[in-house]
């Protein structure tokens, strides 16, 4: 199930596998996702686009700390 840590007004949306980026985020949201390299952090347009990192993160905290941080940046 999905978890989402409200940071900044913006919702960090942490999805565990199997779960679809499109059915549990919306737009300004960011997503925390795991695949074979590694965590990645996402980042949800508002026309549904999505962005991220050029490389994933070694751990799922170091990503939310990611996250955390654009959050503090704002994703305008």
């Amino acid at each position: 199930m999905a978890t989402v840590v409200k940071h900044r007004n913006v919702n960090i949306v942490l999805l565990e596998a199997g779960e679809e980026l499109a059915a549990h985020c919306h737009a300004g949201d960011i997503a925390i996702v795991a695949d074979r390299q590694g965590w990645w952090t996402r980042f949800v347009g508002a026309d549904g686009q999505v962005d991220s990192y050029d490389v994933p993160y070694a751990s799922r905290n170091e990503a939310l700390w990611a996250a955390k941080a654009a959050a503090e940046f704002g994703l305008d």
